[in-house]
């Protein structure tokens, strides 16, 4: 998993509410166990019309946003279903942070195990993040995840809060597998000891 530091990038601005996680992926895309290849179909409904054309109309589709690597979102983002394909259709499409009120608690913790930072502020905050993202490609935003902190293209800065943990694992790029090799040599040692204490086994 991708190490997360500091994110300097366009956002861009999505203020709908309860976007659930079939508008973030749609169920027929879900056939793939890879992590990679999903960005396209992002938000597929929303994207494209009947016929695969893109609607000119949708924030993603702008010129301005379409290297948008943060997405200042609305209340109670990525509610609905479980699927883990939305947060990474997230990150494929180029996506590493995302900013809301509130988030649905499994899609929160998914993002964490796949290098994406979410960020739960108050509503207040978020408005000012929103339209901080509504000026376009020229309006920059820094996200610092050692400091725990938010720069506008104006300078004003917004503290959030983090699990010290998630925050660790983000920092070093460790999903679930890489916290188990990090603990390899003793499960070797342990294996080792094992087999000669049970050599039947």
């Amino acid at each position: 998993m991708d190490k997360f530091t500091t994110v300097q990038g366009i956002a861009a601005p999505m203020p709908q509410i309860n976007v659930d996680t079939d508008m973030i992926i749609p169920k027929q895309f879900l056939k793939t166990i890879k992590r990679s290849g999903l960005g396209v179909n992002l938000f597929d409904e929303m994207r494209y019309d009947d016929d695969g054309q893109e609607i000119a109309d949708f924030v993603l589709n702008k010129p301005q946003y379409r290297d948008a690597e943060i997405l200042v979102a609305g209340d109670n983002f990525g509610c609905g279903s479980s699927r883990e394909h939305a947060p990474w259709a997230i990150k494929d499409f180029g996506i590493r942070c995302v900013i809301a009120p509130s988030f649905a608690d499994i899609f929160f913790n998914n993002c964490f195990k796949n290098g994406i930072l979410p960020i739960a502020l108050p509503q207040e905050v978020v408005d000012v993040l929103m339209k901080d993202a509504e000026k376009g490609a020229n309006a920059r935003m820094t996200v610092d995840l050692e400091a725990q902190t938010i720069t506008t293209s104006d300078g004003e800065v917004f503290s959030f809060e983090v699990d010290a943990f998630k925050k660790h694992c983000l920092l070093e790029g460790l999903d679930d597998i890489g916290l188990t090799m990090e603990k390899a040599p003793a499960i070797e040692a342990f294996e080792a000891q094992a087999a000669t204490q049970r050599p039947w086994v």
